[in-house]
């Protein structure tokens, strides 16, 4: 049985993989200042709602975009497991070959999101992770990361608004009526959403085309079930893809 857990800056997702399917999964906010002790308390408890504990896990594998993470919850699961979490970075195979300029910049939930949709297709793909930062990842047969696109993600832009605003309110992210907004809250509804729709589809475009051939696009991340409809470019949504790249990085590196 694998814990599979990816470190994010807004969030931590953690996914239980037993019997070649995933049978369990959380989202818990990220906060950087916890100590090691209280995110075992925290895990303790939610595995214990399920009828797990953490020597139930045969393999620990972790991917982190936050560095003063990453130590403290390996930490926390090789002291609750007895066993030493693999965390994805340099030095651990990925089945892909990374051809950007500098491979070692290339995060490493960005390197699991590339796995996973590889895996699925075995064609040329673009994933875009729906996450504190929107990024899109490309990767062209017969397995080579090709590089990476990185922008705000829509909730980061729309907290960049308010507290740079004097007179706009915080808003629940979801599409407004219509792109012309008669009051000021359907109004940013739809500059942060159709504005982010249209970033999303306009750097499609434009990676599809550099790839080129046919290139099919997946969408991942906590906010992927409220835009990739929206966007209307995918041929999956799956909020979980993260998880299984870890799942299969594992696979390709025994302990």
């Amino acid at each position: 049985m694998l814990l599979a857990i990816d470190i994010g800056n807004t969030t931590i997702v953690l996914g239980v993989y037993r019997d070649r399917e995933w049978t369990h999964h959380w989202r818990v906010r990220t906060v950087r200042d916890k100590l090691a002790d209280e995110y075992d308390v925290l895990f303790r408890a939610l595995f214990r709602e399920v009828g797990l504990q953490p020597n139930n896990f045969d393999r620990v594998a972790l991917c982190s975009t936050v560095p003063p993470l990453t130590g403290v919850i390996s930490e926390t699961f090789a002291e609750a497991t007895g066993q030493r979490p693999l965390v994805i970075g340099p030095g651990v195979r990925s089945g892909l070959r990374i051809r950007t300029d500098n491979p070692l910049e290339v995060g490493a939930d960005l390197v699991a999101d590339a796995v996973a949709a590889y895996e699925r297709f075995h064609a040329n793909c673009i994933v875009v992770d729906f996450g504190t930062a929107t990024t899109f990842t490309a990767v062209a047969a017969p397995g080579d990361l090709l590089g990476v696109a990185i922008a705000p993600g829509l909730a980061t832009s729309a907290s960049a608004l308010t507290e740079r605003t004097s007179q706009l309110p915080r808003i629940q992210l979801q599409p407004p009526p219509a792109a012309i907004g008669r009051n000021t809250v359907h109004s940013m509804q739809a500059g942060l959403i159709y504005g982010h729709v249209g970033l999303v589809k306009e750097l499609l475009d434009r990676m599809s085309a550099e790839i080129g051939g046919e290139v099919q696009t997946i969408a991942t991340g906590g906010l992927s079930g409220t835009l990739a409809p929206l966007v209307g470019r995918f041929v999956a949504i799956d909020p979980w893809l993260t998880l299984e790249g870890v799942r299969l990085i594992a696979e390709r590196n025994p302990a």
